[in-house]
């Protein structure tokens, strides 16, 4: 009792993303990290605070001990196996509390997991991969387990996508490095592949009898598989008529599942690079995103830039949060209101994608804000809006005020010259790009160019 709470929000980007928020807005040496399903008891704080007292500083992070509710009179269901298997798990956030300085180091989470799978362990990889250790605590927690429809086992194999980045961040090996088992992905491949290969032999095999053989043999392989895979499912739950329908149903429904949004992860991260380097870019938008149109209060005349919605595309695949920080001193001189900035806005919104943060100022050139570019107030305040420190804000903008913005908050400064670019702010530019690509490549690529 008496404790304060504070309730922040990330916009719906996902697990990984609101933890980022929330340690980002805490001032304390550690952070401790509790899924939002579990129970702790009424002692917890006091054994969280015993666990982490006098750790060495090589200890970045420490464990508490999971404990999944049994089943009463029965054997467990499919469903509440999979939730026990969380005792065994390794570094979940479950609950997880680090050194708010090892997450700083590696970045924090990585928020292109939007789902609660498997970014705490890609966590707990990179910041063993710094020559920290992780360690167990004896506090305790209870993980009741969640109410599950009978799609549950199919809807979870969209954490195969997931599987694909981290094999792409951390190699092969990943799964044993974090105390996962193989996986099953080789027979879903396998038992998905035979029903494909029976389905389009089916038709060849009715024109041609004798031809039959190869969607028999198929047919008797999908069959093989898939039974052997229900059985094992079966075997050791309840065996109520229930549970066996279900595990039959979804037994033949998983494998296809499974490979698809294996297929999924390929392309959304077949390529993926290590999470570091900005978290957030902030764009300038009259000229950078859209067409420079003088004091323009009409979303019909608002004209992307070439590249620009590629562009950002690309960033939100690697999971980069976009911004937009412009000055709208028409507001002041009585030419547009504040109403039209936000309707254009929208409209560039609806052309260009979803912007996490949109800040302008509506001041003049003498009106002595703190907003106004060159001066920092947007950076600043942007960076609070997404819980960002500035060294991990990148800008984007075509003048040299939207650089000088940037060193002024401590954020990086890309100037992509235009016409309207004078030749002195490109040469007093540190960083420079030809394109706004190019650009986006600078900041995903970690590079520096002139």
């Amino acid at each position: 009792g008496g404790r304060a709470l504070r309730v922040l929000r990330s916009g719906g980007r996902g697990a990984a993303a609101a933890r980022d928020g929330a340690w980002r807005a805490a001032a304390t040496e550690w952070i401790a990290f509790l899924d939002d399903d579990v129970l702790p008891g009424p002692d917890w704080p006091e054994r969280l605070a015993a666990d982490l007292a006098g750790l060495p500083p090589e200890v970045a992070g420490s464990q508490g001990r999971v404990v999944v509710p049994r089943p009463q009179g029965r054997r467990p269901t499919d469903w509440e196996r999979n939730t026990a298997g969380l005792e065994d798990a390794a570094w979940i956030t479950a609950d997880m509390a680090y050194r708010r300085g090892a997450l700083a180091e590696v970045g924090g989470f990585d928020e292109r997991f939007r789902r609660a799978y498997r970014e705490d362990a890609d966590l707990a990889l990179r910041v063993l991969d710094t020559g920290r250790v992780l360690v167990r605590g004896d506090r305790e927690i209870t993980h009741p387990v969640r109410p599950a429809g009978f799609w549950a086992s199919v809807r979870a194999q969209a954490g195969n996508a997931d599987d694909v980045l981290m094999r792409r961040l951390h190699g092969p090996s990943w799964r044993a490095r974090a105390g996962e088992g193989r996986g099953r992905l080789r027979e879903h491949v396998l038992t998905t592949a035979a029903a494909a290969l029976a389905l389009a032999a089916a038709p060849a095999a009715l024109r041609r009898p004798p031809g039959g053989a190869v969607a028999v043999a198929a047919g008797a392989a999908w069959a093989g598989l898939t039974v052997r895979f229900a059985a094992e499912r079966i075997r050791p739950g309840p065996r109520t008529a229930g549970e066996i329908a279900k595990m039959a149903v979804t037994s033949v429904v998983i494998p296809p599942v499974a490979v698809r949004h294996r297929l999924r992860g390929l392309v959304l991260h077949g390529r993926a690079r290590p999470w570091a380097g900005p978290r957030v870019v902030l764009f300038d938008r009259d000229d950078t995103l859209i067409r420079d149109v003088p004091y323009n209060g009409d979303p019909a005349r608002v004209e992307p830039m070439p590249g620009a919605r590629r562009a950002l595309d690309r960033l939100r695949r690697h999971g980069v949060r976009i911004g937009v920080v412009s000055n709208q001193s028409g507001v002041a001189k009585g030419r547009i209101t504040a109403g039209d900035v936000r309707r254009v806005n929208a409209r560039v919104e609806e052309l260009l994608g979803r912007i996490d943060v949109w800040e302008f100022c509506p001041h003049d050139g003498d009106d002595g804000c703190g907003c106004r570019k060159p001066a920092p107030g947007m950076i600043e305040r942007a960076a609070r809006r997404l819980g960002a420190l500035p060294s991990e804000i990148a800008v984007i903008g075509d003048i040299g005020r939207d650089v000088e913005a940037a060193a002024a908050a401590g954020a990086r400064g890309i100037l992509v010259p235009t016409a309207r670019t004078l030749p002195a702010e490109i040469a007093a530019a540190k960083e420079t790009a030809p394109t706004l690509r190019a650009a986006v490549e600078l900041v995903l690529g970690g590079g520096r160019r002139r």
